[in-house]
């Protein structure tokens, strides 16, 4: 019955019934065939309360909606907008410059927000016309803008990392831990294909013009050396600090650490020179420094606090949240229309998740009754070429259901299938969790269905308009071109997906902070205890504990 179940589901699914409804109408319907052919126990249907309210009361969802709230508080307050405005004007000139700054920008906002939705449609509303104007190819600056907004899928604090972890069984602060550098390599990645195209075309990613340089001096020049000077400066000291004052070694935590504890002193730095006014910093620096700090301070509050075991994921969400809410506030734009708007998308998309699990519930409660978990592991763990022939052929797996399935539907219907099989494999479902987030990356910007594109497509001009600042009028970008320029990097994912799988370590890496135990000391410790009253000296005579156990019968 489980391969008919799995059949049914997909057609359902494929038919455009809601995934949670066709998930629990599914399990139920087949739940009754079971029961009337003797195929199914009904006492299993006892259990599904029990299942149902146990998913409600899980305390590691709760981290989905307070990043989703931080996010969308964040997007609204126009963070974006200043990262944007400025990282486009220190990269401006070089060519491909605004391509990097919108990189650059999804990966701060990837790491603050965790939101995809809000991160593409942030840069789609202020990057894409700006690209557009200044000449930019369509379909190079639509698929930078639609990839950069999915690195909010594998940089923490990620909600698809929170299902991961909380579907295989895993600690979310090592799911973090795990992803922090794949996803810094794929946005760099993203970055070596656009100095690529820069190199064949330059023509398609030019610089901006010098009349699109605003941040000036008060001579008119631009400078940017004074914020090199900083930056070195900034990082010498908080790696002094990190290898003086501090026992990490390495790892995330110590990335992010020392990212914080630079972060603090570059922004001393301006701090002195502004209110000293010492004119050691040029304007572009000052402007850099003071937009970058909020981002980067909220990155600190939410991944460092649970990197280094202050608080749960669940705490450091609840807390990044309130930072959203002061650096709101801060910036004089929180206002009860928009706390109300974020409040009611955050319960929107809460309980569509919720909605979702506890369909996947229902679904997997006979699916096990029948034992479909038993023919799913026998047929995974029966592949040839073993651990290697397992990823392979669940990445091409993940990869086609992409195609039709969003990563939420993903996460709750085949996750539970496939991790009791890599752990019986011997694979580490961390490090499995990690590839299956980065696959899954490509259900965002897969042509024709991915969310990323539809998210980009509601904010791309679909008519000819007039631009604000030149005065030309702009041709529209068109579906085929957001199509196109997605293509290149769904190869770049793909290939992200082969790295983390030949460089394990990549991820490994969060083994090396958590508490080391030493076999051996543990050994002698347990050797050198002694049980007062049984052996030794002063025990009972003729009692040795390490004899084998004898039965007499006499």
């Amino acid at each position: 019955m489980a391969p008919v179940m799995f059949a049914a589901l997909v057609l359902f699914l494929l038919l455009g019934y809601p995934v949670a409804f066709a998930l629990a109408a599914n399990g139920l319907f087949f739940a009754l065939v079971g029961i009337e052919l003797g195929m199914f126990q009904e006492n299993f249907l006892q259990a599904l309360p029990e299942r149902i309210y146990g998913t409600m009361n899980n305390d590691v969802l709760l981290a989905i909606p307070f990043f989703t709230f931080m996010g969308l508080v964040l997007e609204r307050s126009g963070m974006a907008e200043d990262l944007l405005d400025t990282i486009g004007q220190l990269f401006g000139p070089i060519r491909g410059g605004l391509a990097y700054a919108v990189i650059f920008v999804g990966a701060l906002l990837a790491a603050t927000t965790g939101v995809v939705a809000a991160s593409v449609i942030s840069m789609g509303l202020i990057s894409l016309p700006i690209m557009l104007r200044y000449g930019y190819d369509r379909r190079l600056a639509s698929g930078v803008i639609a990839a950069s907004g999915t690195l909010a899928q594998i940089i923490p604090p990620s909600l698809v990392l929170i299902v991961l972890a909380d579907q295989l069984g895993r600690s979310v602060g090592d799911m973090y831990e795990g992803a922090f550098i794949p996803g810094l390599v794929l946005a760099g990645l993203y970055a070596g294909y656009v100095f690529l195209i820069t190199i064949v075309k330059p023509d398609r990613a030019p610089g901006l013009p010098p009349e699109a340089q605003t941040l000036r001096d008060a001579d008119g020049k631009t400078r940017r050396f004074s914020l090199l000077v900083v930056t070195i400066i900034a990082f010498a000291l908080a790696i002094a600090y990190m290898k003086y004052f501090t026992k990490v070694g390495g790892g995330a935590d110590f990335v992010i650490l020392t990212m914080s504890v630079a972060v603090a002193v570059s922004f001393v730095i301006a701090l002195v020179n502004k209110f000293l006014k010492l004119n050691l910093l040029s304007r572009m620096t000052e402007q850099v420094i003071f937009v970058m700090v909020p981002p980067l301070a909220l990155i600190f509050l939410v991944l460092g606090t649970i990197f280094i075991g202050v608080a749960t994921p669940t705490e450091g969400g609840a807390m990044g949240a309130a930072g959203a809410i002061l650096l709101a506030w801060g910036k004089k734009r929180m206002t009860f229309d928009l706390l109300r708007q974020a409040t009611e998308s955050t319960a929107k998309l809460s309980a569509f998740v919720l909605f979702i699990l506890v369909g996947a519930r229902v679904f997997s409660l006979t699916f096990y009754g029948v034992n479909g978990h038993v023919w799913v592991e026998h047929l995974l763990v029966s592949l040839p070429g073993g651990q290697a022939g397992f990823l392979i052929v669940v990445n091409v797996l993940v990869f086609l259901l992409a195609f039709f399935l969003d990563f939420f539907e993903l996460a709750f219907i085949i996750v539970p299938l496939l991790g009791p099989a890599a752990d019986k494999l011997g694979i580490d479902l961390i490090w499995f969790g990690v590839i299956l987030g980065v696959n899954m990356q490509t259900s965002f910007m897969h042509p024709p269905f991915g969310f990323a594109l539809f998210f980009l497509r509601s904010v791309a001009p679909k008519k000819a308009y007039k631009d604000k600042i030149t005065g030309k009028m702009m041709e529209p970008v068109t579906t085929g071109q957001i199509y196109w320029g997605a293509v290149p990097f769904v190869v770049i994912q793909c290939i992200m997906v082969a790295l983390v799988v030949l460089f394990p370590q990549m991820v490994m890496h969060y083994k090396n902070s958590g508490i080391q135990l030493d076999q051996q000391q543990i050994n002698k410790q347990l050797d050198s205890i002694s049980i007062p009253g049984l052996g030794g000296s002063g025990g009972l005579p003729g009692l040795d504990l390490n004899a084998p156990p004898t039965l007499n019968l006499k």
